[in-house]
């Protein structure tokens, strides 16, 4: 079961980086709270998150989410992954970052992602 957890983070991240909202939705319960904790971002269901998304891919040239460490909840609900950031800039710049996300799953799907992220957000709801 814990490689079932990592797979769906993996393919959460995979969707995020290919910009498949689809993909990404497919990892996520319809009513998934969402928060990027470190910068009060809290939203909830398919819409909000797609719209967020659609905002980070419209003001970069691409993201890569890589490097994971994970740390993986005894009952399996819940898995936290450590990980490195790639953003490129719509002006070309390079921006590192190193990020944490914690996932909630119910029934196989993630009801709950919480984000703490270094740096500015680049997962604003008005950004």
């Amino acid at each position: 079961m814990a490689s079932e957890l990592k797979d769906k983070v993996i393919d959460y991240f995979k969707g995020v980086d290919t910009q498949d909202i689809q993909l990404i939705l497919s990892t996520l319960t319809s009513d998934c709270y969402f928060s990027v904790e470190t910068h009060g971002v809290n939203m909830i269901g398919s819409k909000a998150i797609s719209q967020m998304f659609e905002r980070l891919w419209a003001n970069h040239q691409w993201v890569k989410h890589d490097q994971f460490e994970w740390v993986i909840c005894k009952s399996e609900e819940a898995i936290a992954v450590r990980f490195q950031v790639t953003n490129k800039l719509l002006d070309g710049q390079l921006v590192n970052k190193s990020n944490c996300n914690f996932f909630n799953c119910t029934q196989g799907l993630f009801s709950e992602v919480r984000v703490y992220m270094a740096g500015e957000n680049t997962l604003d709801q008005n950004h």
